[in-house]
């Protein structure tokens, strides 16, 4: 087991790789709305990675740094696809911006609440969530269903869209719990005799 503060891991590397060749990815995004067999392939792989990298972290251990550079590859990697195909006339830039809202104000949200050392861990729905995003981006990159299959896709996008809502209502109830939690904690004997009456 790695140590929790080691930086130098395979996770974290392969993390890192991801998230420094995301600009190649944007790159190869053609510039209409036909798909393409390379970017579709790359885009297979750099969300292989993403189950590879956490598949070593639960095997070796997971560290702070990937606990930080993780999430945030994801985010570049997928947001920044989005906002290609959008630039592209594919994807429609609503879903996109309602993606993006969710995504700034948790991670916003997320530090406010940790420098008060409350962790707000990863939930299950949004793991669905960017699974759904990771689908919806594949399917419009996938020369076989990007013209012929656009509700694939849309289908994915929205869904990724309901659920971005969904995880970020239940991260925010969750956080303003474990606050509550933890200032009930560190109050004094009378406040907290007082709150539980």
């Amino acid at each position: 087991m790695v140590e929790p503060d080691k930086l130098a891991t395979w996770a974290n590397a392969i993390t890192v790789g991801r998230l420094l060749l995301s600009p190649l990815m944007f790159w190869v995004i053609p510039n209409d709305e036909l798909g393409s067999w390379i970017a579709f392939v790359m885009w297979f792989l750099f969300c292989s990675t993403d189950f590879i990298d956490g598949y070593i972290a639960r095997r070796q251990g997971t560290t702070s740094a990937g606990a930080f550079l993780d999430p945030l590859a994801d985010k570049v990697l997928i947001l920044g696809a989005m906002f290609t195909l959008v630039s592209t006339g594919v994807f429609w830039v609503v879903p996109v911006v309602i993606i993006t809202a969710r995504e700034v104000i948790i991670s916003v949200y997320r530090v406010l609440v940790g420098g008060r050392g409350i962790s707000v861990p990863a939930i299950r729905l949004a793991k669905y969530k960017t699974v759904c995003q990771q689908f919806a981006v594949a399917f419009a990159l996938l020369p076989l269903t990007a013209v012929d299959a656009t509700w694939l896709w849309n289908s994915f996008l929205w869904i990724a869209v309901v659920l971005a809502v969904v995880s970020g209502a239940q991260y925010l109830l969750r956080a303003r719990r474990l606050e509550s939690v933890t200032s009930l904690a560190h109050a004094d004997p009378v406040s907290r005799a007082t709150s539980a009456e």
